[in-house]
């Protein structure tokens, strides 16, 4: 595809050709290492591009996850479906999750861009709760994704959907017990 180039200004159909060059080599199960070379390679853009506007490939890929969350966040359908794309999701990704959790520990940049990811997360199931009557949603919030880290980070368990499933119906029984009080 034919951008008109706009020195060192952001073109922002390259921006997006980008970030949806990113997005889709971290959800390929099958796909190799995601580089800036591979991003650059997908994208049709140099990888001077890249580097011009992102200071690293994890912070390319981080900012591919924060707008593919702005479209993929949905408080549509109950709990179960919620939580089981968003355990399915985070498995497809897992490594990137790790690897930018660990990176944000001591990268300030990388630290803002996952708490944005992550509240975006949080306050949509937060919202769908809300919805589905909880008034107090925040520990049910915290427990959801406290289990999805948990796996990442330290017992490197699956997040299967059946995994999701059983959360779902444990939290959905922790909900019901706040709605009827």
């Amino acid at each position: 595809m034919r951008r008109e180039h706009t020195g060192r200004r952001r073109n922002e159909a390259a921006r997006e050709d980008i970030l949806e060059a990113a997005a889709a080599l971290i959800a390929d199960p099958g796909g190799g290492p995601v580089t800036v070379d591979a991003i650059a390679a997908r994208a049709g853009v140099g990888k001077q591009t890249i580097y011009r506007w992102w200071p690293s490939k994890h912070a390319v890929v981080l900012d591919a996850m924060l707008e593919r969350a702005r479209i993929d966040v949905t408080e549509d359908g109950d709990l179960r479906t919620f939580l089981v794309g968003s355990f399915v999701g985070a498995q497809r990704v897992r490594g990137f999750l790790a690897t930018a959790m660990a990176l944000a520990q001591t990268d300030p940049a990388a630290r803002e861009m996952l708490a944005e990811f992550t509240a975006r997360r949080r306050d949509a199931l937060r919202r769908l709760l809300e919805r589905l009557g909880v008034a107090e949603p925040g520990l049910i919030v915290e427990q959801a994704y406290g289990v999805m880290w948990y796996r990442i980070m330290l017992t490197h368990e699956p997040l299967t959907a059946e995994t999701a499933e059983r959360l779902a119906d444990a939290l959905t029984a922790q909900a019901l017990v706040q709605i009827e009080k």
